[in-house]
């Protein structure tokens, strides 16, 4: 085995391993006798659930449209933010206008827009789609902006020196600069989509979605229904993280030698 496959494997190993105490630590509360069973169900009890709405489909169709809502306003939030933290942090009259208005919108939680986007447009799926945009949007005009700013002067003006156009510029050292911010905030701002979407799927009754499950299941003591939903919910993060992110810096960042990976 190479010493790339070595690595791999232990990260795995030290990834599982940490689910595997974390899963006999709950297994073992669950089956104390502390908690009711209804409320705190054993994991064979909640696996079998999750095979039963995997097999039935149900939970494949609730998690398709949580994710396609995820991905829909995300993609818009990329379209709008990383143009607008690159000029931000290029021009500095856009920076003076967008970045008090970033910065005063930015804490106020998704979620508390959330009746009013229902008063806006109404009970289902836009409300949700809405709320990601908003929830995506802020980190990665932020990280981008930063990472803009962040390019080492030194760069610049060895590629002025050597005759680089402004278009150039841009393409060969700015953003390139920029990227590990970029990515940075794209994690951020993924981390933050799921959260409020399966937040706005609970408040604004939307028919289907992860976040409609968990909040249904609540209503007849559903522990089982509602813990694997959230396994789902994760399942789809790590999975997220290691294939979409996780490639996307090995193909730029890590290619061209600007951060290293974790050793071990």
């Amino acid at each position: 085995m190479t010493e790339a496959g070595q690595r791999n494997w232990m990260s795995m190993l030290r990834a599982t391993s940490g689910l595997a105490l974390l899963a006999a630590v709950y297994e073992v509360t669950a089956r104390s006798g502390g908690f009711p069973p209804t409320l705190l169900p054993t994991l064979p009890k909640i696996f079998g659930t999750l095979f039963a709405l995997v097999a039935d489909g149900s939970m494949i169709m609730h998690a398709a449209s949580t994710l396609w809502r995820v991905l829909v306003g995300f993609g818009l939030a990329i379209v709008i933010a990383i143009p607008l933290g690159i000029l931000m942090g290029r021009f500095r009259p856009v920076e003076k206008f967008f970045l008090p208005l970033v910065t005063t919108l930015m804490p106020i939680p998704s979620l508390a827009w959330v009746p009013v986007f229902i008063l806006w447009l109404g009970i289902g799926g836009t409300v949700a789609i809405v709320i990601v945009i908003y929830a995506a949007l802020f980190p990665m005009i932020l990280n981008t902006w930063s990472g803009v700013r962040a390019v080492n002067p030194l760069w610049l003006r060895s590629a002025g020196a050597m005759g680089a156009g402004e278009n150039s510029m841009f393409w060969r050292v700015i953003l390139p600069g920029a990227f590990p911010f970029v990515i940075a905030g794209l994690r951020q701002a993924f981390v933050r989509a799921w959260i409020a979407v399966v937040g706005a799927e609970m408040l604004a009754a939307s028919d289907w979605g992860l976040g409609w499950v968990i909040f249904d299941a609540k209503e007849f003591l559903n522990a089982d229904v509602m813990i694997a939903s959230l396994i789902v919910i994760g399942f789809i993060g790590y999975a997220f993280e290691r294939v979409v992110f996780g490639t996307l810096e090995k193909m730029t960042v890590v290619r061209w030698g600007m951060v290293r990976t974790a050793k071990g």
